[in-house]
Protein backbone atom coordinates (compact mmCIF):
# COMPACT_ATOMS: atom_id res chain seq x y z
CA UNK A 1 0.00 0.00 0.00
CA UNK A 2 1.64 3.43 -1.14
CA UNK A 3 1.49 6.47 1.20
CA UNK A 4 -1.60 8.36 1.83
CA UNK A 5 -1.64 11.40 -0.83
CA UNK A 6 -2.68 14.74 1.19
CA UNK A 7 -6.20 14.83 -0.12
CA UNK A 8 -6.43 11.19 0.95
CA UNK A 9 -5.57 12.64 4.58
CA UNK A 10 -8.58 15.79 4.21
CA UNK A 11 -11.28 13.07 2.58
CA UNK A 12 -10.48 11.18 5.63
CA UNK A 13 -10.54 13.45 8.04
CA UNK A 14 -14.00 14.65 6.70
CA UNK A 15 -15.46 11.43 6.97
CA UNK A 16 -14.45 11.46 10.78
CA UNK A 17 -15.54 14.80 11.45
CA UNK A 18 -19.28 13.55 9.74
CA UNK A 19 -19.23 10.65 11.73
CA UNK A 20 -22.79 10.08 13.68
CA UNK A 21 -24.67 12.72 11.22
CA UNK A 22 -27.76 11.13 9.34
CA UNK A 23 -27.58 13.57 6.29
CA UNK A 24 -24.96 15.61 4.95
CA UNK A 25 -25.42 18.00 2.15
CA UNK A 26 -22.74 19.09 -0.46
CA UNK A 27 -22.49 21.83 -2.80
CA UNK A 28 -22.12 21.70 -6.37
CA UNK A 29 -18.28 22.21 -6.46
CA UNK A 30 -16.71 20.03 -3.47
CA UNK A 31 -15.79 17.14 -4.97
CA UNK A 32 -13.16 16.68 -1.40
CA UNK A 33 -16.12 16.93 0.82
CA UNK A 34 -18.60 14.63 -1.17
CA UNK A 35 -15.51 11.96 -1.18
CA UNK A 36 -15.16 12.59 2.56
CA UNK A 37 -19.20 12.38 2.84
CA UNK A 38 -19.24 9.16 0.38
CA UNK A 39 -15.94 7.42 2.46
CA UNK A 40 -18.40 8.23 5.82
CA UNK A 41 -21.57 5.89 3.87
CA UNK A 42 -19.00 3.25 2.98
CA UNK A 43 -17.64 2.71 6.33
CA UNK A 44 -20.81 2.82 7.67
CA UNK A 45 -22.31 0.52 5.42
CA UNK A 46 -19.24 -2.16 5.94
CA UNK A 47 -19.85 -1.95 9.44
CA UNK A 48 -23.51 -2.59 9.12
CA UNK A 49 -24.43 1.07 11.30
CA UNK A 50 -26.75 3.18 10.47
CA UNK A 51 -26.94 4.61 7.04
CA UNK A 52 -25.83 7.97 5.99
CA UNK A 53 -27.60 10.02 3.18
CA UNK A 54 -25.81 12.53 1.17
CA UNK A 55 -27.00 14.87 -0.94
CA UNK A 56 -24.63 16.17 -3.74
CA UNK A 57 -26.13 19.40 -5.72
CA UNK A 58 -25.49 19.02 -9.67
CA UNK A 59 -25.20 14.85 -8.84
CA UNK A 60 -27.91 12.70 -10.28
CA UNK A 61 -27.02 9.55 -8.58
CA UNK A 62 -26.42 11.07 -5.13
CA UNK A 63 -29.13 13.73 -5.32
CA UNK A 64 -33.30 12.56 -3.85
CA UNK A 65 -33.84 16.28 -4.44
CA UNK A 66 -35.82 17.26 -7.74
CA UNK A 67 -35.60 21.12 -6.98
CA UNK A 68 -32.37 21.89 -6.38
CA UNK A 69 -31.32 24.53 -3.66
CA UNK A 70 -35.47 25.27 -3.22
CA UNK A 71 -35.68 21.58 -2.05
CA UNK A 72 -32.18 22.13 -0.08
CA UNK A 73 -33.13 24.95 1.78
CA UNK A 74 -36.36 23.85 3.12
CA UNK A 75 -35.19 20.33 4.41
CA UNK A 76 -32.10 22.48 6.16
CA UNK A 77 -34.94 24.59 7.84
CA UNK A 78 -37.08 21.79 9.09
CA UNK A 79 -33.63 20.34 10.68
CA UNK A 80 -33.23 17.17 8.08
CA UNK A 81 -29.46 18.39 7.34
CA UNK A 82 -27.40 17.57 9.87
CA UNK A 83 -23.86 18.66 7.92
CA UNK A 84 -22.96 21.10 5.09
CA UNK A 85 -19.50 23.00 4.01
CA UNK A 86 -18.68 26.28 3.28
CA UNK A 87 -15.70 28.17 1.89
CA UNK A 88 -14.77 31.53 0.81
CA UNK A 89 -12.52 34.06 -0.43
CA UNK A 90 -11.60 34.47 2.95
CA UNK A 91 -12.27 33.53 5.91
CA UNK A 92 -11.22 35.04 9.72
CA UNK A 93 -10.42 34.09 13.31
CA UNK A 94 -14.03 34.68 13.76
CA UNK A 95 -15.50 32.15 11.65
CA UNK A 96 -17.17 35.26 9.30
CA UNK A 97 -16.87 33.87 5.12
CA UNK A 98 -16.69 36.12 2.41
CA UNK A 99 -18.11 35.00 -0.61
CA UNK A 100 -18.47 38.59 -2.46
CA UNK A 101 -14.82 39.90 -3.12
CA UNK A 102 -11.55 41.75 -1.92
CA UNK A 103 -11.34 45.08 -0.69
CA UNK A 104 -14.28 48.16 -0.37
CA UNK A 105 -17.43 46.63 -1.36
CA UNK A 106 -18.79 47.33 -3.70
CA UNK A 107 -15.77 48.55 -5.56
CA UNK A 108 -14.77 45.08 -4.96
CA UNK A 109 -11.66 43.70 -7.06
CA UNK A 110 -11.75 40.52 -7.64
CA UNK A 111 -14.78 39.83 -7.62
CA UNK A 112 -16.35 36.07 -6.52
CA UNK A 113 -19.33 34.02 -7.31
CA UNK A 114 -21.52 36.05 -4.25
CA UNK A 115 -22.98 34.50 -1.09
CA UNK A 116 -25.30 32.75 -2.41
CA UNK A 117 -27.67 30.88 0.11
CA UNK A 118 -24.54 30.64 2.76
CA UNK A 119 -25.45 33.11 5.50
CA UNK A 120 -29.23 31.15 5.49
CA UNK A 121 -27.30 27.73 5.48
CA UNK A 122 -24.59 29.05 8.33
CA UNK A 123 -27.81 29.78 10.64
CA UNK A 124 -29.93 26.63 10.70
CA UNK A 125 -27.47 23.60 9.37
CA UNK A 126 -25.84 22.15 12.75
CA UNK A 127 -22.49 20.70 11.73
CA UNK A 128 -21.35 23.42 9.29
CA UNK A 129 -17.22 22.50 8.46
CA UNK A 130 -15.53 25.67 6.82
CA UNK A 131 -13.34 23.63 4.20
CA UNK A 132 -10.59 25.39 2.33
CA UNK A 133 -7.53 23.69 0.69
CA UNK A 134 -5.00 26.53 -0.01
CA UNK A 135 -3.98 27.98 3.60
CA UNK A 136 -2.37 31.06 2.83
CA UNK A 137 -2.15 34.64 4.35
CA UNK A 138 -4.63 35.56 1.80
CA UNK A 139 -7.49 33.37 2.30
CA UNK A 140 -7.31 33.26 6.24
CA UNK A 141 -7.34 37.36 7.48
CA UNK A 142 -7.62 38.62 10.45
CA UNK A 143 -10.69 40.32 9.16
CA UNK A 144 -12.47 39.83 6.35
CA UNK A 145 -13.61 42.36 3.77
CA UNK A 146 -16.79 41.44 3.62
CA UNK A 147 -19.10 39.31 5.52
CA UNK A 148 -21.12 37.02 3.64
CA UNK A 149 -21.83 35.09 6.29
CA UNK A 150 -21.32 35.57 10.38
CA UNK A 151 -19.68 33.21 12.15
CA UNK A 152 -21.30 34.17 15.58
CA UNK A 153 -23.96 35.92 16.52
CA UNK A 154 -25.80 37.94 19.06
CA UNK A 155 -27.04 35.59 22.34
CA UNK A 156 -30.82 37.01 21.48
CA UNK A 157 -30.52 35.22 17.77
CA UNK A 158 -31.56 32.10 17.85
CA UNK A 159 -29.03 29.99 15.73
CA UNK A 160 -28.79 26.67 15.77
CA UNK A 161 -26.34 26.38 13.22
CA UNK A 162 -22.41 27.51 12.86
CA UNK A 163 -18.84 26.45 12.34
CA UNK A 164 -18.09 22.87 14.27
CA UNK A 165 -14.47 23.02 12.26
CA UNK A 166 -12.31 24.55 9.78
CA UNK A 167 -10.49 21.71 7.61
CA UNK A 168 -7.16 23.27 5.32
CA UNK A 169 -4.88 21.31 3.36
CA UNK A 170 -2.10 22.07 6.33
CA UNK A 171 -4.59 20.83 9.30
CA UNK A 172 -7.48 20.97 11.39
CA UNK A 173 -9.09 23.25 13.78
CA UNK A 174 -12.03 23.38 16.05
CA UNK A 175 -14.20 26.59 16.77
CA UNK A 176 -14.76 28.23 20.34
CA UNK A 177 -18.41 30.11 19.80
CA UNK A 178 -17.97 31.41 23.62
CA UNK A 179 -14.67 33.04 22.74
CA UNK A 180 -15.01 33.15 19.68
CA UNK A 181 -11.92 31.58 17.91
CA UNK A 182 -10.79 28.44 16.18
CA UNK A 183 -8.06 26.11 17.89
CA UNK A 184 -5.81 23.81 16.57
CA UNK A 185 -6.60 20.53 16.97
CA UNK A 186 -4.14 18.58 14.40
CA UNK A 187 -1.31 19.17 11.99
CA UNK A 188 -1.52 17.03 8.82
CA UNK A 189 1.98 14.94 7.14
CA UNK A 190 4.58 17.35 6.00
CA UNK A 191 3.44 20.57 8.26
CA UNK A 192 4.52 21.66 11.79
CA UNK A 193 3.52 24.57 13.78
CA UNK A 194 5.38 27.31 12.62
CA UNK A 195 4.16 26.82 9.03
CA UNK A 196 0.55 26.94 9.97
CA UNK A 197 0.87 30.28 12.00
CA UNK A 198 2.84 31.72 9.16
CA UNK A 199 -0.16 30.87 6.92
CA UNK A 200 -2.34 32.20 8.78
CA UNK A 201 -3.56 35.70 9.43
CA UNK A 202 -5.12 35.36 12.72
CA UNK A 203 -4.37 34.17 15.58
CA UNK A 204 -5.35 30.91 17.02
CA UNK A 205 -5.39 29.07 19.79
CA UNK A 206 -2.90 25.30 20.23
CA UNK A 207 -1.34 23.37 22.23
CA UNK A 208 2.71 23.47 22.47
CA UNK A 209 3.03 19.88 20.24
CA UNK A 210 0.21 19.64 18.42
CA UNK A 211 -1.43 16.22 17.56
CA UNK A 212 -0.43 14.91 14.18
CA UNK A 213 -3.41 14.47 12.03
CA UNK A 214 -4.87 10.66 11.91
CA UNK A 215 -4.22 8.40 8.80
CA UNK A 216 -6.42 6.04 7.35
CA UNK A 217 -6.33 2.16 7.83
CA UNK A 218 -5.16 0.39 5.26
CA UNK A 219 -8.45 -1.13 4.74
CA UNK A 220 -10.06 2.28 4.99
CA UNK A 221 -7.80 3.30 2.03
CA UNK A 222 -8.88 0.89 0.06
CA UNK A 223 -11.83 1.56 0.46
CA UNK A 224 -11.45 5.42 -0.28
CA UNK A 225 -9.86 4.55 -3.76
CA UNK A 226 -11.82 1.80 -5.13
CA UNK A 227 -15.22 2.56 -4.54
CA UNK A 228 -15.33 6.21 -3.26
CA UNK A 229 -13.38 6.71 -6.45
CA UNK A 230 -15.80 5.10 -8.69
CA UNK A 231 -19.17 6.65 -6.87
CA UNK A 232 -17.24 10.27 -7.00
CA UNK A 233 -17.08 9.49 -10.73
CA UNK A 234 -20.38 10.20 -11.56
CA UNK A 235 -20.42 13.56 -10.57
CA UNK A 236 -16.84 14.95 -10.38
CA UNK A 237 -14.83 12.98 -13.39
CA UNK A 238 -12.10 15.32 -13.83
CA UNK A 239 -11.37 15.11 -9.99
CA UNK A 240 -11.22 11.33 -9.88
CA UNK A 241 -9.23 10.66 -12.74
CA UNK A 242 -6.80 13.02 -11.36
CA UNK A 243 -6.55 11.27 -7.76
CA UNK A 244 -5.83 7.95 -10.02
CA UNK A 245 -3.32 10.07 -11.88
CA UNK A 246 -1.41 10.78 -8.83
CA UNK A 247 -1.93 7.77 -6.85
CA UNK A 248 -0.08 6.11 -10.36
CA UNK A 249 2.67 8.71 -10.08
CA UNK A 250 2.92 7.80 -6.69
CA UNK A 251 3.64 3.68 -6.99
CA UNK A 252 6.20 4.97 -9.79
CA UNK A 253 8.45 7.50 -7.58
CA UNK A 254 8.00 4.70 -4.93
CA UNK A 255 9.25 1.87 -7.41
CA UNK A 256 11.71 4.32 -8.52
CA UNK A 257 12.86 5.00 -5.34
CA UNK A 258 13.50 1.43 -4.14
Amino acid sequence: MTDVLPREVLIHTIARLLDGVRHVAVGASSPIPAAGAMLLRALKERAEAAPVRISILGSVEHNFFTNGSAELFDCAAQGRIDAFFLGGGQIDGQGNVNLVGAGDYPRSAPRWPGSFGAAYLYFVVPRVILFREEHTPRVFVEKVDFISAPGTSEPHVHRPGGPAALLTSKGLFSFDKSRPGFALESIHPGHDLAGIQAATGFAFAHAAEPRRTALPSAETLALLRGRVLDELSETYPEFADQMRRDLLGQVHAEASAS
